[in-house]
């Protein structure tokens, strides 16, 4: 007879159990993910305003972009122009066209910088884009805030570059893609944002040939770098998932609804206008993860643990879809709603982007920022490097007010 207490206990295999983990896990779509119905948006609009158009798509290759690209072909445009940085990117997006079989559509692919003139303007000269799809942006906020030049040659002077030439090429509707982030902005990300929203604003009261239009909506289910990836990841190899803080609030936008309302946008809106789709109510993403892990087939908290790692820089606790000073009304579509941007009084443009171009010389991100905190009082950081620099504008303000 064995003496059992002379077996050996085999080990448990960590690598073992994650590899268990990663082959047994339930597939699910992200739309499983909402907690309301995802709203479809009538095509026929979309489809007249697209149809037999020359169109300029930047950022095509990214999330937004490439999935903008594929529904847009749908619509037959004349001409599809695709600007993006990442050649190898731009390549994939190629292959995927071509997998499509599209026939009558002239796709022109574009490497370049959106904020580099030079490469621009000769674009617009040959193509003559009637629409702009402006999706082309630096959007990974906690990066952002320590690589503040990159955000601020792409947001904000990539933008411009391009707004500029679109009214000198007679654009007809230029739509920016923009985000929930720009309002009340707590990182570089959004304040970005917001002043691309304020440049397209004053173009729209200085010029009579092109319509800029914005769209926000907050966080797309499955785009590279957003919670959903990053959590299925994290419940494939066993857990834990990590959230940065147990209040940690986000509304979410499926990939389909993006690219519709930004479609939409263009279609029926006007200059001025910011469109926003209905997201429903706002979402603990503690709740999507634990409904995420659900879906897998697994328990939060059994199975896969939650943990909490703090704030990133840059990062609020709960985003917002409108300023107190952005009117909210009704729209053609129950599930839609159309603000008129704040009024600029007082504020110049060309002033504050002459102050930024000799900062980007610099190189001097504290001084960029400074810069963008004058322009924009509501940019307060957040869990951030430049929390500091809030004191010191408050110290200036306060002289300047007792001189």
């Amino acid at each position: 007879m064995t003496d059992s207490s002379s077996l050996e206990v085999p080990q448990f295999n960590e690598d073992f159990r994650k590899s268990h983990y990663h082959q047994n896990l339930i597939h699910f779509e992200p739309e499983e993910l909402l907690d309301r119905e995802p709203v479809n948006l009538d095509t026929k609009n979309i489809s007249e305003f697209i149809k037999n158009k020359r169109v300029l798509i930047t950022g095509a290759a990214g999330s937004i972009g490439r999935n903008l690209v594929k529904q847009i072909i749908l619509f037959k445009p004349k001409r599809l122009i695709l600007v993006d940085k990442c050649e190898s990117a731009i390549y994939e997006l190629n292959e995927e066209i071509k997998e499509m079989r599209i026939s009558g559509i002239e796709i022109i692919s574009v490497i370049g910088d959106v904020s580099d003139y030079r490469r621009m303007k000769p674009l617009f000269q040959k193509n003559q884009p009637q629409i702009i799809f402006h999706a082309a942006a630096n959007k990974h906020v906690p990066l952002l805030e320590k690589n503040a030049y990159e955000a601020i040659k792409t947001n904000i002077f990539g933008t411009k570059v391009l707004a500029d030439l679109a009214v000198e090429y007679w654009v007809e509707k230029f739509i920016l893609i923009s985000t929930d982030k720009a309002v009340n902005p707590s990182n570089v990300m959004g304040v970005t944002k917001r002043f691309a929203e304020i440049i397209l604003q004053n173009l729209n009261k200085t010029n009579n040939t092109t319509q800029f239009i914005v769209t926000r909506f907050g966080n797309v289910l499955g785009t590279k770098g957003s919670v959903v990836p990053v959590f299925k990841k994290q419940i494939a190899k066993g857990g834990p998932v990590e959230i940065t803080h147990a209040g940690v609030m986000r509304y979410f936008i499926t990939m389909n609804e993006a690219c519709q309302l930004v479609l939409e946008a263009g279609a029926t809106g006007h200059a001025n206008e910011i469109f926003i789709l209905d997201m429903g109510e706002l979402v603990l993403l503690k709740a999507l993860a634990e409904k995420m892990i659900r879906l897998s087939g697994l328990q939060p908290d059994v199975d896969i643990k939650i943990i909490y790692i703090g704030l990133r820089a840059g990062e609020k606790l709960v985003e917002e879809r409108l300023r107190n000073d952005e009117t909210d009304n009704p729209a053609h579509h129950p599930k839609l709603r159309i603000a008129q941007l704040a009024a600029l009084d007082g504020f110049e443009v060309d002033n504050v982007l002459i102050k930024l171009e000799k900062a980007l010389d610099s190189g001097e991100d504290n001084e960029m920022i400074l810069i963008l905190k004058d322009a924009i009082p509501e940019y307060i950081s957040h869990n951030s490097a430049f929390e500091k620099l809030d004191i010191l504008r408050a110290a200036k303000v306060e002289k300047d007010i007792m001189e």
